[in-house]
């Protein structure tokens, strides 16, 4: 998951928590004040009682009849009103609610009128029961269904989670839009970076805007590269300075050597076996010098373009199976580009000719494979031991078997440094006979 949408889930969890409180609130809240409301309407209607008794009794026709009597309700809007002309003497079962003492006290204005919920004919009601105002001796209860406040709570129960729900959503997507926005320097600082782990171009850089935590981090980034980029470049002249300086006294070696193993002044019978020694210690020199130069020299991609990677193979499999007498060279090979240093390519897919050459018995055959941007190497050779596979790429890193043939230990280095500035891989894996190296590249 990446950190804007965490950040934008982050955002709507915390609307949503605070609606989500809002609403808990909120909803006990105007439920309590739906109550009161509906209380009071109660205790108003009870207060009204008497005028609403007097209009009844002027309707009524019939003589010495109570007003609905004392078996059933008289509605009035969406109140309904139950007179008790005399609770002492009614019976328990003829009410819209049973008379009991509590409502004796209440009609002889001994005890408080009270509140009570009662489930009628199937429906709640909520039921106020109040002494008749100037009728003493007379109670009169006034009833409300409860499914008038249970509606609207109904409906904002609906509305609250819907706001709560919807609010959250909403907040998810501002949140990531809006991270998307905020964390865009720090998206091209990833991709800065990456374009560095994959390229090793140092002189890469982002735009330091703004003096805020991310325009200092930008900043900190610039600076770090800067400073790595000189630090590289110090190190390759270096190497290349110090190889160049070596160049000069080794030539006037290697001249000085040769004169003295043709000129005629060797009295002593060991004096050519030890100039051939000094001779070939010197060529030894010189393989060293020229690694050197190439690990400086494609330590990055300096020059890039198009290369079929097909068609140099092929170039430099020729040249190797002209000096190579005795092995024979097959070739396999497709169509394939690659992007990259034409000169730091030839030199890897070289060396790695030249370690299958050098490891190659008599009469061996090296098979070269060539597709899908990387070119494989096999030789039939004995193979690389299972202690020395893991070192085999490293620098002056050689085996026991190697130390006896000529090298410097740098070959197959320069080869997996060409591929580490390219993007490419390196790779070593047993064959049935000798070894097979993989160089391997982003195809273009």
């Amino acid at each position: 998951m990446s950190l804007r949408t965490r950040i934008g889930l982050a955002g709507g969890a915390v609307v949503f928590c605070a609606l989500l409180i809002a609403s808990l609130i909120l909803y006990p809240a105007i439920a309590g004040r739906l109550r009161d409301e509906v209380d009071l309407s109660l205790v108003q209607t009870a207060a009204d009682s008497q005028q609403i008794l007097e209009r009844i009794k002027q309707k009524t026709t019939e003589q010495n009849a109570g007003p609905a009597g004392v078996t059933g309700l008289v509605s009035v809007g969406s109140l309904s009103l139950q007179f008790l002309p005399s609770p002492v003497t009614a019976g328990p079962t003829d009410t819209f609610i049973p008379v009991g003492e509590r409502d004796v006290r209440v009609a002889e204005l001994s005890e408080r009128p009270y509140f009570q919920n009662v489930l009628f004919k199937g429906v709640d009601y909520r039921v106020y029961t109040a002494p008749v105002p100037r009728a003493e001796g007379s109670l009169v209860r006034v009833a409300r269904p409860q499914s008038d406040g249970t509606v609207t709570l109904g409906r904002l129960r609906v509305l609250l989670i819907a706001l709560t729900v919807g609010g959250g959503v909403v907040a998810v997507v501002v949140a990531r839009l809006a991270a998307g926005r905020v964390l865009r320097p720090v998206a091209r600082l990833t991709e800065t970076i990456e374009h560095v782990t994959a390229t090793q171009e140092l002189s890469a850089r982002i735009a330091a805007k703004g003096d805020d935590e991310i325009g200092r981090l930008a900043g900190a980034f610039n600076a770090m590269m800067t400073e790595l980029e000189d630090s590289v470049t110090a190190q390759q002249r270096l190497v290349a300075d110090a190889s160049h300086e070596l160049r000069t006294p080794l030539t006037s070696l290697t001249t000085d050597l040769d004169l003295l193993a043709d000129g005629p002044g060797l009295a002593d019978p060991a004096a050519p076996e030890l100039v051939g020694a000094a001779r070939e210690q010197a060529r030894r020199l010189g393989v060293l010098i020229g690694d050197l130069l190439d690990l400086a020299r494609y330590g990055s991609a300096a020059h890039s373009e198009d290369v079929r990677l097909d068609l140099l193979a092929a170039r430099l499999v020729e040249r190797a199976a002209a000096t190579s007498t005795g092995l024979r060279f097959e070739v396999d090979r497709a169509e394939t580009l690659v992007h990259g240093d034409p000169d730091a390519l030839e030199r890897a897919i070289a060396n790695l000719l030249d370690n299958a050459v050098k490891w190659s018995p008599p009469g061996g055959t090296v098979h070269v494979t060539v597709r899908d941007g990387a070119v494989t190497v096999t030789d039939e050779g004995p193979g690389i031991a299972e202690a020395d596979a893991p070192y085999v790429f490293d620098r002056f890193y050689r085996s026991a078997a190697a130390r006896s043939r000529p090298g410097s230990g740098l070959g197959l280095a320069i080869v997996r440094q060409i591929a580490t500035a390219h993007g490419g891989t390196a790779t070593l894996r047993p064959a049935d006979r000798g070894t097979r190296l993989t160089l391997a590249f982003p195809p273009a």
